[in-house]
């Protein structure tokens, strides 16, 4: 059987819309859909306490030290040399209004900005809302991530920890030392990555800066072609990262798919605003339903204008 097909950034065929046909499915159909059931649906946790996990795996305790004092606003935090001053864009009007939320983020260290998983745990359909992960881990900031848990593929690195070795797409690597690069996954292996100081990775794309410059072709990506179209083209919610200097990064996150409030953008236009932003690379993540940005105990945008989050996989977050 053909798993369903499904679209990161169409409201009309969210993860939702999975669920709902696979159950459909399963109802009347035998074997190959449990199959899809348990592909797409079913939780599976491959590692719990990934906190802990972590920890283990880096020879250190998860006692963490007490932070220097912080100055937080309703738009800005900084700690020591870690900054994040958050702002909102509003560009035209009526049903063409686009609404979108930059995060400018300098780092004292490259390890400051962390990942987490859902439910602390790795594996696959495990979901929670970004916010609540973030919660979790005592964020001050946070963005979804790229939803690694919707597939088996990709490159999987995360606080210097392998948890997949699955190359596929065009990939995003932050490195130890600030550096950020967009890299070919089938190119490399997750351990030579680790050797060459990656500390996270994330797996979704495509790129949309290169040396500054509008990456050609990003109107025709496809995600996930191992589950057939999975179209992320046109005016849609987006979240990008874009690279401005080392341990300088800005995140973006528009809304969308709201007439009045926000129309979202398409990839062009995506790349069009970290380009305006001072950008020099910039990445394309998971969009739709699941483009969130949070800070210090709130969320910052208005996911599908409803204000309501839609769970996720995983977070890049910057704790208190």
């Amino acid at each position: 059987m053909t798993p369903p097909t499904t679209d990161h950034c169409k409201g009309s065929r969210t993860r939702r819309a999975v669920v709902s046909a696979v159950l459909a499915v399963s109802l009347s159909a035998g074997g190959a859909a449990a199959w899809a059931l348990d592909r797409f649906v079913i939780p599976h946790a491959q590692i719990t306490n990934v906190t802990e996990y972590e920890a283990n795996q880096a020879g250190t305790t998860t006692t963490a030290d007490t932070p220097a004092s912080a100055t937080v606003t309703d738009t800005s935090y900084t700690q020591g040399d870690t900054g994040v001053t958050i702002s909102t864009v509003t560009t035209g009007s009526g049903d063409s209004t686009v609404t979108y939320y930059v995060a400018d983020v300098v780092l004292s260290d490259a390890t400051t900005l962390k990942s987490a998983f859902a439910e602390d745990t790795y594996g696959e359909n495990i979901t929670e809302t970004t916010s609540a992960i973030a919660e979790d881990h005592n964020a001050i900031f946070a963005i979804n991530g790229d939803y690694y848990g919707f597939r088996d593929t990709g490159i999987v690195i995360r606080n210097g920890v392998v948890y997949r070795d699955e190359g596929a797409r065009q990939g995003i690597a932050f490195y130890k030392d600030g550096t950020v690069k967009v890299y070919d996954e089938t190119t490399t292996t997750a351990d030579q990555l680790i050797a060459d100081g990656v500390w996270n990775t994330l797996s979704f794309g495509p790129s949309l800066l290169e040396n500054g410059w509008i990456a050609s072709g990003i109107e025709d990506v496809e995600v996930d072609t191992n589950f057939g179209n999975h179209s992320i083209q046109g005016e849609q919610p987006r979240t990008a990262v874009g690279v401005i200097d080392q341990n300088h990064l800005v995140f973006v996150v528009v809304d969308g798919r709201s007439p009045g409030y926000s129309a979202g953008v398409t990839m062009t236009e995506l790349a069009e605003i970290m380009q305006g932003l001072g950008a020099t690379t910039a990445y394309n993540i998971d969009g739709g339903g699941s483009s969130t940005m949070y800070f210090n105990g709130s969320l910052v945008n208005n996911p599908l204008g409803g204000n309501k989050e839609r769970g996720t996989s995983d977070i890049l977050y910057i704790a208190q």
